[in-house]
């Protein structure tokens, strides 16, 4: 639903948050769904059948059911659902649609924005509607990222893949510190060796030469918005030899700082 502006969502009066009763139950209605559902479990257990297709579920089910689907559910009643529905309709043809279901496996974004939606919807304050509208655009924009993205397991833990790019991010901050792999690894909690390889794996680049293209891109910077000249812009971002930074940012750029500047 990326082709779709929030101003094309429909809201329906068909939302909450619930905590079902030990002996609810969703029925299969002879008529299927007439709009979308965003169907998402906070916690319990239970079973929901999609079109004939069995699911079973729990915290972090979410489904997004499409007009046209036939649906039932039936829960464990010791640990019962808490879930959140929101219908809607969109009035543009929509060519990015989330898959039917996933399980997410981080849940704090998403949980922020369903409940925002939940308080925004059932309020009358001002451009209510309007807020909603672009908060279940997020959350679309989230279900079709997550749905795109290699899984976890390809790319690392979660863990993992947050302290990698907390360091690449560290770099890239501090352009014209002295960084060495030995005192990111130890930033990250790894060993040098493991944090290299994760490093080129999940960034796409060597630890030395994303630091040298860190530089390169802070020092373009300079010398064409910051009104510094080629000695003051090397200086500045560590190097002691003007010529051995002339000759990498030519490397890494295709031309001279002096072109630049």
């Amino acid at each position: 639903m990326l082709n779709v502006p929030s101003s094309s969502f429909i809201l329906t009066p068909y939302v909450a948050k619930i905590a079902c009763e030990p002996g609810w139950k969703w029925q299969k209605r002879e008529q299927p769904l007439q709009n979308y559902d965003l169907f998402y479990v906070w916690s319990g257990e239970g079973s929901l059948m999609l079109n004939d297709e069995p699911h079973e579920i729990g915290k972090g089910s979410c489904f997004l059911f499409r007009p046209g689907d036939h649906t039932s559910a039936t829960h464990n009643p010791q640990k019962p659902l808490v879930l959140t529905y929101i219908h809607f309709n969109v009035e543009a043809a929509a060519y990015e649609i989330p898959d039917a279901y996933r399980v997410l496996n981080e849940t704090v974004d998403f949980e922020y924005l369903l409940s925002r939606y939940v308080r925004v919807f059932l309020s009358d304050a001002y451009a209510a509607e309007e807020e909603a509208k672009l908060l279940l655009k997020q959350m679309m924009i989230h279900l079709l990222r997550g749905d795109r993205e290699e899984p976890s397991e390809r790319r690392g833990s979660n863990h993992l893949y947050e302290v990698v790019h907390e360091a690449a991010n560290y770099v890239r901050q501090h352009p014209s510190l002295a960084h060495r792999v030995e005192d990111l690894a130890a930033r990250a909690g790894l060993s040098p060796r493991y944090f290299s390889a994760k490093f080129k794996e999940l960034i796409g680049a060597s630890v030395q030469s994303y630091i040298i293209r860190m530089r390169i891109e802070r020092a373009q910077h300079l010398l064409g918005h910051a009104g510094m000249n080629v000695t003051e812009v090397a200086e500045a971002l560590g190097y002691r030899d003007i010529f051995f930074f002339s000759r990498q940012f030519k490397q890494y750029t295709g031309k001279s700082p002096s072109e630049i500047r």
